[in-house]
């Protein structure tokens, strides 16, 4: 979680006057609409020129804001980004939870890969500003330190699914765990996303996916969904 988001979201009334409750949930909504703009700026304008050549000034112009709203918001075009990234790597979860959660205690996995290969977030403005940010991490630890807590949820995610199925449906015996297994997953989708960067080609991106997460969960062969409990 990036530092701070939590506590300034926990008291975005404080200070909003000393009115009713309805006032004080008028300021609250407004305080939302304006971090949800902010965001979609910060967005549209990391795609546009790359993370580290966008200044906090650019952010609020595209939003339409003063830098006091950002302040209000966010201490830092970090922390903004953090905020960013925990929305997509939700999205990302929900959308292999929904995808894994239809099988029941077993999980058929071919079915379960072409589910999450047909829905899984491949949007490539979203591709160039995470790779913008992955290097700013990488020169920085501290920075890089939360954006490994923020990857960890969507393996934690993967991971107790697979958790779930085990004993119903085997994993590869070159797997430690399904903590091992989740890591192939999240690096498998790493891989195709920096080829999809390059060649743009969305349909190859999800069938490339499809195929390297059916040989990473089935050893490269028919799923195990036949086997006793």
């Amino acid at each position: 979680m990036a530092p701070g988001i939590t506590g300034r979201e926990a008291g975005a009334g404080t200070g909003a006057g000393t009115g009713t409750g309805d006032g004080a949930g008028r300021v609250t909504g407004r305080r939302g609409r304006t971090r949800a703009r902010l965001l979609d700026a910060a967005f549209a304008v990391f795609a546009a020129k790359g993370y580290g050549r966008v200044s906090i000034e650019e952010v609020c112009e595209a939003a339409g804001y003063s830098r006091g709203a950002f302040y209000s918001n966010f201490a830092t075009l970090d922390e903004l980004f953090f905020a960013l990234y925990r929305q997509r790597a939700d999205v990302i979860a929900d959308q292999v939870a929904g995808a894994l959660a239809l099988d029941g205690p077993g999980l058929d996995v071919p079915a379960a890969v072409d589910r999450v290969t047909e829905v899984l977030l491949l949007d490539r403005d979203w591709l160039l500003v995470k790779t913008d940010f992955l290097v700013h991490a990488a020169r920085h630890p501290a920075v890089a330190r939360t954006l490994l807590e923020h990857r960890a949820r969507l393996r934690s995610a993967i991971a107790g699914r697979l958790a779930r199925a085990q004993g119903h449906t085997a994993l590869p015996a070159a797997f430690g765990g399904t903590e091992e297994a989740a890591a192939a997953v999240v690096a498998a989708y790493d891989g195709v996303t920096v080829q999809l960067l390059l060649d743009q080609d969305t349909g190859a991106a999800r069938a490339w996916l499809g195929r390297l997460l059916t040989a990473l969960l089935t050893d490269g062969g028919p799923a195990p969904t036949d086997r006793p409990a």
